[in-house]
Formats: structure tokens, sequence, C-alpha cells
């Protein structure tokens, strides 16, 4: 029957879940043991499945050596930062009046991206900013949105000057560098950057203008990685040192911070322009957003 007593029934379920816990360990380590003893003649090892790997099929699902991606990738407007001929400079501004939670995020930010200066916002539209920008030799304008509840970052508009492309992605999850316990403190070298399971058309197209705002000639001896980690539409951004030990047969990652969550919102065509713009790319929830198993990047 049912336990009406809110403390009896937290300890029930503790130990009913206690006990499915050991019985699946159990399990493993029985399953585990049968393998050892068959040898060869183990049974093959089961796949679990997962959202991954169980994903609705995607037909702009990039191939590998895919001869078209690649002569697209190789006229973009990204292909001068990705063959070192050109140095990313990043504008980083905020929404009008920010709050001031929101500077030690972008105090991040700035050790995070390499060559990024920050310039009040004031009451200047981000159209006028754009072209402010390019004309003072920057390559992007990246725009931080704040909520008004708890005063963290919730958005980042990255434009690419000066003919675009510009998206919105929704910022969550946000964790600055000082609240991760143990971190360290960034050394400025330019980082290794790692764009990782960008899978379709669209998540290389969003991964490339995430490369494109680092520079593509790392400084190795620095060891900082940044990492974008796509997963289920989610891009998850890191920033770690790797650290050798064991005489280089081994390594140990230290985070830098700062921590956070980006979900894509929007890729318009062009430079920033919210009545006339072309958008290349929208996501509508209710629309497209109809089954656990569809992914878009």
């Amino acid at each position: 029957g049912q336990i009406r007593n809110k403390q009896k029934r937290q300890q029930v379920y503790a130990k009913v879940k206690a006990e499915k816990a050991k019985q699946r360990k159990e399990q493993r380590l029985k399953r585990k043991r049968d393998a050892q003893a068959l040898g060869e003649d183990a049974p093959p090892k089961q796949i679990p499945k997962t959202l991954d790997n169980t994903r609705e099929h995607d037909k702009t699902i990039v191939q590998v050596g895919d001869d078209e991606v690649q002569r697209e990738e190789e006229e973009d407007e990204f292909v001068q930062y990705f063959n070192n001929e050109r140095t990313p400079k990043i504008m980083l501004t905020t929404r009008p009046r920010p709050s001031r939670h929101l500077f030690p995020f972008m105090s991040d930010l700035m050790t995070m991206m390499p060559n990024t200066f920050f310039y009040k916002r004031k009451s200047y539209d981000i159209r006028d900013m754009a072209k402010w920008a390019y004309n003072k030799k920057f390559t992007h304008l990246v725009v931080l949105g704040q909520n008004k509840k708890n005063k963290e970052c919730n958005q980042m508009l990255i434009c690419h000057l000066p003919q675009g492309p510009t998206a919105l992605l929704k910022i969550s999850s946000v964790k600055h560098s000082k609240s991760i316990k143990g971190h360290g403190s960034s050394s400025f070298h330019l980082p290794e950057i790692i764009l990782n399971r960008f899978s379709t058309r669209l998540g290389h197209r969003v991964g490339r203008l995430l490369g494109s705002m680092y520079s593509h000639n790392p400084e190795f001896h620095g060891r900082n990685v940044v990492t974008f980690h796509n997963q289920r539409d989610f891009i998850f951004v890191r920033h770690h040192r790797y650290i050798f030990a064991d005489k280089y047969t081994k390594t140990r990652l230290q985070e830098l911070g700062p921590r956070f969550t980006m979900k894509p919102k929007w890729i318009m065509a062009g430079s920033f322009d919210p009545q006339h713009g072309e958008y290349e790319w929208i996501l509508k929830r209710k629309e497209m957003e109809t089954s656990k198993r569809k992914f878009f990047l």
C-alpha cells in the first residue's frame, strides 16, 4: 500500500533503489566472469540502446570524404580562419544596461577566447555596432543577453563580419571559473580547438562558425584546449589544460572554465538584420521537435 509518512517513504525508496543497483552490479560482474571463462567463444558485448545511436535517419548527415561538402567548405566564409590566412578579432558587448552579474561570465569568455575586446553597448543598435566593428578590423561581434530573473547570461548572438552568417544561441548551465572546484588559471596561450560530433550539414555550419572565432595555429606548449561537444543538439563548452604524467604515457585534465551549454535558435545568412534578413535555419520547436530521437546538428 501507499506509505503516507514522507520520511519513511523516502527510506523505503532509497532501500529499494540500493537493492536494484546491487543486483545490476552483480549481473554485470557475472557477465564479465562468464566472458573471461569463455574466452574467444564469449558472445559479443551488448551495446545499449541510447537516443544517440537510435537517432532518426537524417539525409543531411555528412559522410566521410564527401567531395561536395569539402568543396563548399573550401569556398565558405570561414576558410581563411581554418587555413590561418586571417586572424580572428572579436568585439564583445552586452544587452543595453546589463547588471553586474553578467561581467564575471564576460571576463571568463575573454580568457577562453583570445583576441577578444569588450565595448560597452550603451544605446547603440547592433547593426551600427557591427558596421563600426568591421571598420575597426574586427572579424566577429558577440552580443550577450541576460535573464531578468537570475541575471545570468541566457543567449549569445554571434555575427561574422561583414556579411554574416549570424547565429543566435541559447545559453544555459553557466558555471563561472571561480565556481569550479580545483579550477586552474588560463595562461593566455592560443588554445587547441576540438569540434566534436557536428555531423549534419547544419552541424558543420555551426561548428565552423564557432571554430572561426579561434586561431588555428595553437601554442601547444600552453596545453590549453577549448572543446565544443555536440550531443543531442546541445553544445557543451569546456576549457581545460592537459597535464602529462608518468613519462608522457598518461594525461590529466584541469578545468579552467567557464563551463556552459549552447543550443542554436536560428542562423541568418547575412549580417544581423531582423527585418529583412534571410534565415538559413530556424528552430520551430512545436513543428520540428516531434521526436526525442530527432536531432539537427
